[in-house]
């Protein structure tokens, strides 16, 4: 066995790629549900055919090979499992997977990658193996790692993973001088930061953009059931009004404003009757310490952050290294000038070489619209993982033209 992140890149047959891209399949099901658990599909196949499918549909609930297995009953004795994820060996909220494939009699497993999780990492392989099944791992390892990339992070630093979204006219503007920006884009792309939002577990903005713009932060996605991310406002000196629809919203969606030590006592107790919750952050520079914020976050399972907020905020963000994915929109419309609010605000590079570069950039058309993404380098002072291993395509617009 290999003792790094994943095992040796392997060759598999033509049916192990083809029972694989089905897990993998199945996994996409669970798509903004799983948090803080991955996305897991597996598939049972005996003599080239599919028995059953599985998934994991979200924690707490049966994980995708005792699903798949549930279909079978009793019938998958000799049968062959492919799955995304390397299969649990320890009890958690539901009992191991490792033991049920066990009882099933399952000759051969096949295994896409193994558990980032330090303390996990191999154990249900190399359990599996122990007691006599045959174990291949490594099978379209990438595309496993692309699906799970924020499970990875989180399991490695417990941090969220953090996507940058912004929105710029084609001369480089998010808003014009006055601040106006209501519509930079076109409806497809503002339908997509929606689904965006489905998937995330919290989105973040600033107190600036709470007071220019007053938005809900909800998911407005028609077809499908709307999970609401967690509302987290940076907000250091409290200027989140009473009256914000962020505050008064009866949605329900989960409310968090980010505020320094000293704030007015009074005032939280009026925005915690309204159900907000505030949690007190180091400061940095009078700011909120971003980093220490990631922390905080991570520590209430927050494992994946869409960071929506203006200038200021994106430029902090980029300025600290904490984004792990970029979205950007760019409209076919020019501001024609030279006084507009730029995506990012602050220092930045002094010559091209100090740019932060992207890596495993993808372009879209959305109608009108072009939607960018890709992933900065830091220049090496990120942990390699995160660089090459855990970037992927945490993408609800994939198949869009």
């Amino acid at each position: 066995m290999i003792s790094g992140f994943d095992v040796m890149p392997v060759r598999p047959d033509e049916n192990d790629i083809v029972f694989m891209k089905e897990a993998l399949r199945e996994a996409r099901k669970g798509i903004g549900f799983t948090s803080p658990n991955p996305m897991v599909g597996a598939v049972i196949v005996r003599d080239g055919m599919i028995l059953s499918r599985g998934y994991h549909k979200r924690a707490g609930e049966p994980h995708a090979e005792v699903d798949a297995l549930s279909k079978v009953e009793g019938r998958a004795k000799g049968s062959t499992l492919y799955v995304n994820l390397e299969p649990c060996n320890h009890h958690g909220r539901t009992p191991p997977c490792t033991e049920a494939i066990l009882a099933a009699g399952l000759k051969r497993v096949v295994v896409g990658m193994r558990d980032p999780n330090p303390d996990v990492k191999g154990k249900g392989c190399e359990y599996l193996e122990s007691r006599g099944v045959e174990v291949t791992e490594g099978v379209l390892g990438d595309e496993a790692r692309e699906l799970n990339e924020v499970f990875i992070k989180y399991s490695l630093t417990r941090r969220p993973f953090v996507i940058l979204k912004s929105a710029l006219t084609l001369d480089g503007w998010t808003a014009s001088s006055t601040g106006h920006a209501r519509w930079v884009t076109n409806e497809r792309s503002r339908s997509y930061v929606h689904k965006l939002r489905a998937m995330v577990d919290g989105v973040l903005v600033g107190v600036g953009t709470v007071i220019a713009d007053d938005p809900m932060l909800t998911v407005r996605t028609e077809g499908r059931s709307n999970k609401n991310p967690v509302r987290i406002i940076a907000d250091s000196s409290l200027r989140t009004s009473l009256a914000s629809k962020i505050v008064m919203d009866l949605s329900k969606a989960r409310t968090i404003i980010a505020v320094g030590s000293g704030v007015d006592e009074k005032k939280v107790e009026k925005l915690k009757a309204h159900g907000v919750e505030i949690l007190i952050c180091p400061l940095r520079g009078g700011r909120i310490d971003l980093p220490a914020l990631m922390d905080l976050l991570g520590g209430i399972s927050v494992t994946s952050l869409l960071v929506e907020g203006g200038a200021q905020i994106a430029g902090s963000f980029l300025r600290e290294g904490l984004v792990d994915k970029l979205c950007v929109f760019l409209a076919p419309k020019l501001l024609g000038g030279g006084d507009g609010i730029p995506m990012a605000e602050g220092p930045g590079a002094q010559n091209m070489g100090e740019c932060i570069n992207l890596s495993k950039v993808k372009v879209k058309k959305m109608a009108g619209d072009i939607m960018i993404t890709g992933y900065p380098d830091y220049r090496g002072t990120r942990c390699s993982l995160l660089h090459a291993d855990c970037k992927g395509t945490f993408d609800p617009a994939d198949g869009e033209n």
